[in-house]
Order: C-alpha cells, then structure tokens, then sequence
C-alpha cells in the first residue's frame, strides 16, 4: 500500500436492476497512490460498479465516497476530480490526435497554455509527435488505448477508473500500457481498474475479486495465492468461482 489516505471509501454497496442485483454487498477502501484490481469475469458486476464510483450510475443503497465527495449529492464534483476511460474507448475517431487532446484538456478546466503544454509533453512520452495531426481513427488499437489513458489523466486527476482498459491488444502493448499505469501511480495518482485477464492481477498493490456481484476475496496477490495455495490468479479464480457455485 502507497499511502494510508483513503480515496475511496465504500460500505454495503447494493445496484439492482428489477429484481437482478449486479452489485451485492460490496465493502471495500482505496489508498491514494494504490493500484486497485478489481477484477472478475464478463458479467460479474465489475462495469456497474465502476460507473457507479465514476459517479455515472447511482447505487440503489450504500455509502460511497470518491475522492472525499459523496456519490447522490456531488456527483459534478466528483467527475472534475477523476479520471475516466471506458472499455468501448472514450476518444473521439474523427477528430486528430491534438483535437482530442484540446477537447478533453478543455473539459477538464486547463488553459490554453496548459493545454499546450500538456499536449507537447504527452506526445513526447509516447513517442507519437509524428502522428500529432492524423486522424484517432486511424490509428492502431495500441496507440489509440495508450493515448485514451493519458488523456484521461491530463487534468492530474485524484483517481482514475479503467474499465478493462487492455481488452483486444496485443500482450506487448498490453504489457507497455502497464508501464503507464505504474509511472501514473508514483506521481500519485489512484489506479482503479476492472479487468478480466487474471494475469493483470500481478501487477496490481491490491486486487478484489467479484463472483457473481459480490467480493468474494481482497488482498494483495500473493496473500490470495497463499491462502487459496495457487500458483497464480488464475487458479484462485477458478477456486473462488468453483466454490461459489457450489454454494449455490
């Protein structure tokens, strides 16, 4: 754990649609700096959970705090002090790389100058100067994921949510989209991701994992891997999920 400063703080979180419940139960704290797996199969309330956090949804009951604001009654401020990037890509295909880049920086509040500024330096650490005026649509998948997060984190945000942010790249930008995660967590921003690749899991401080709308375990991975006796995340999925259908 990075630092004790608690940015997300969440008791009994329940959200049902009719009489489906997608998020049962759930308890959990995030720390400043922390980045937070929260991981799970396709359909295991992961997404409904984030837009809820990410102050898009509303939970049917529970307390909820992000970033110190409370979920029902700041929403607005709430979204001025995170960071968002959804798994269906959140850019714009047919506006270049720098409108994006202007567009957000706007949203978020910055100026002119800091939008410049901020633009020059984004591209330069991601090696895409020369792409500068081309088009996101076309770009490769890769690039267009790695710009998407950096854009999310222009503002130098408290937290910033990641739904299955590397879902259909290949395991080398996969791999490099990490990287990004890493350097934005030292400058201390909180990572919170929702993924469903159980080998993301090891590069993650703290991971929950959520079985059919509930956590059925939260801990640092290796602590799950002694506990359930696996040798990667994968096993103690298959373990927590197994034993969850059993109970049912």
């Amino acid at each position: 754990m990075k630092d004790e400063k608690q940015v997300i703080r969440v008791r009994n979180l329940f959200k049902k649609f009719g009489d489906f419940t997608a998020n049962h139960d759930l308890s959990f704290d995030v720390y400043k700096g922390e980045i937070f797996g929260f991981l799970g199969a396709n359909g295991a309330g992961k997404t409904t959970a984030i837009k809820i956090l990410s102050g898009l949804s509303y939970p049917t009951s529970g307390e909820i705090e992000v970033a110190g604001f409370d979920v029902y009654k700041q929403r607005e401020l709430l979204k001025r002090n995170i960071g968002y990037m959804s798994q269906k890509f959140s850019l714009y295909e047919d506006l270049t790389v720098y409108e994006n880049i202007r567009f957000y920086g706007g949203i978020y509040g910055l100026s002119r100058k800091e939008i410049k500024m901020k633009a020059d330096e984004l591209l330069t650490t991601l090696n895409l100067e020369h792409v500068r005026n081309k088009r996101i649509g076309e770009l490769p998948l890769g690039w267009k994921q790695k710009l998407a997060f950096s854009v999310a984190i222009l503002h130098n945000p408290d937290i910033v949510f990641l739904d299955e942010p590397t879902g259909g790249v290949d395991p080398v930008t996969r791999r490099q989209f990490w990287d990004l995660i890493y350097e934005a967590s030292r400058k201390g921003i909180t990572v919170f991701v929702t993924t469903h690749y159980m080998d993301e899991a090891e590069y993650c401080d703290r991971v929950s994992i959520m079985v059919d709308g509930k956590i059925e375990a939260l801990d640092t991975p290796s602590e799950l891997k002694k506990q359930f006796e696996a040798k990667d995340m994968d096993a103690v999925f298959l373990r927590l999920a197994r034993n969850s259908s059993y109970q049912e």
